[in-house]
């Protein structure tokens, strides 16, 4: 107990001194958090719009709900659908293990609203009998969907690009009469800006212009999970593919981190904060060790082991880095929540991996700077000190 308590003193004894030294330099100091905080946030800030992105660019995804989506196999984002035969929904709904499945259209039109203006919207045509994949409605009442020329919008960020429509408004849409009959709400937002409305399947074929086959994409809801494997096997046959919902979000996140801008952007911009933080905090922090060289060699000199200092710099390089960290990560998720209220659309999101990322990051900024600080003074001789 004695020997412990005397280690715990010790130990607390040097960290104060380790902190005192740190923060003795305010310029120096200054200058270490600045490094690792704008390295962190620049981390945060890109990583955090990527991962917006990604999540917008599945937003019918994510707001349909479907466990299965049936499509063609050359199809890599759900906003660029191929049209299937109408025969495959009889072929699904036929396979062993689906509980149920259902066409769904998804397409663009272009709006005509009542001031003479046109607004692209996307039209999400729902089974008819089902209404699968509906959103929640804000107002008005779902079965109005199939009076005639019904239509629910989407109240999101985009909503106001409508002239912030009202139950009753009506409107042209490839010179057809549209009616809004419905305010929904839905999970996510969309990645292009474009506003969103519902409406039955067989109106969705009706306003918009098709091609020879009709089905966006079926579906489908399997009776349990050890069906899953047995409905994508037999989907594979027929010449088609099946993805669950998440398979589906995987498949979008890679088109547009391999096959777009997006992901080689967000690499180097990573990158390029990750070496101005290492260069800044490493060099910073050198020239604090070379700084208080005579400090360390005197504690050496009254007695200090080596494991002592060793600790002193791991402390002085683990406090800034965290600070860091902290302070990086709190700008960034200020800056992201002001902008959110000034740009209801802005796609930035910040999220656990995100926050896990950008700490291993500066662990490793923090680990190469000691090493620079921890090599230089176990180096020091007292002698020499005090010669000097």
């Amino acid at each position: 107990m004695r020997i412990a308590a005397y280690w715990s003193q010790t130990v607390r004894g040097i960290l104060r001194i380790a902190y005192k030294l740190l923060v003795n330099d305010r310029a120096k100091f200054a200058a270490l958090l600045v490094g690792i905080t704008f390295a962190v946030f620049l981390m945060v800030q890109m990583t955090s719009l990527f991962a917006g992105v990604l999540f917008r660019a599945s937003a019918t995804v994510v707001n349909v709900g479907a466990s299965i989506w049936v499509m063609d196999p050359a199809v890599q984002t759900v906003a660029s659908s191929i049209p299937m035969p109408d025969y495959m929904l009889d072929a699904v709904r036929s396979v062993e293990g689906v509980k149920y499945a259902v066409p769904i259209s998804s397409g663009s039109g272009l709006a005509k609203l009542r001031d003479g203006t046109y607004q692209a919207v996307n039209v999400v045509g729902l089974d008819d009998a089902t209404l699968f994949g509906r959103p929640g409605l804000l107002q008005g009442d779902i079965r109005d969907i199939y009076a005639d020329n019904g239509f629910l919008v989407v109240k999101d960020s985009e909503f106001s690009k409508l002239e912030n429509p009202k139950v009753g408004t009506d409107f042209e849409i490839n010179n057809h009469r549209g009616v809004i009959v419905g305010i929904a709400q839905v999970a996510s937002s969309g990645l292009f800006g474009i506003p969103t409305l519902y409406t039955t399947f067989t109106r969705a074929l009706e306003y918009l212009p098709q091609q020879s086959f009709t089905i966006s994409y079926i579906l489908v809801e399997p009776k349990s999970q050890n069906d899953v494997a047995r409905i994508k096997s037999a989907v594979g046959r027929l010449g088609y593919l099946a993805l669950t919902k998440q398979e589906f979000m995987s498949q979008i996140s890679r088109f547009y981190m391999y096959q777009t801008g997006l992901g080689l952007n967000l690499l180097l911009m990573t990158i390029m904060s990750f070496v101005v933080g290492l260069s800044i905090s490493g060099q910073t922090f050198y020239t604090f060790v070379l700084e208080n060289l005579e400090k360390f060699g005197a504690l050496k000199a009254i007695g200090a082991k080596g494991y002592e200092l060793v600790y002193m710099i791991l402390f002085q390089a683990g406090f800034t880095a965290l600070t860091g960290y902290g302070l990086g990560v709190g700008i960034c998720a200020g800056l992201l929540f002001s902008a959110k209220l000034k740009v209801p659309d802005y796609a930035a999101v910040i999220t656990f991996p995100i926050l896990a990322l950008a700490f291993v990051m500066v662990l490793i900024i923090a680990g190469i700077s000691s090493y620079i600080g921890v090599r230089k003074v176990l180096r020091i001789e007292p002698f020499d000190i005090f010669r000097g």
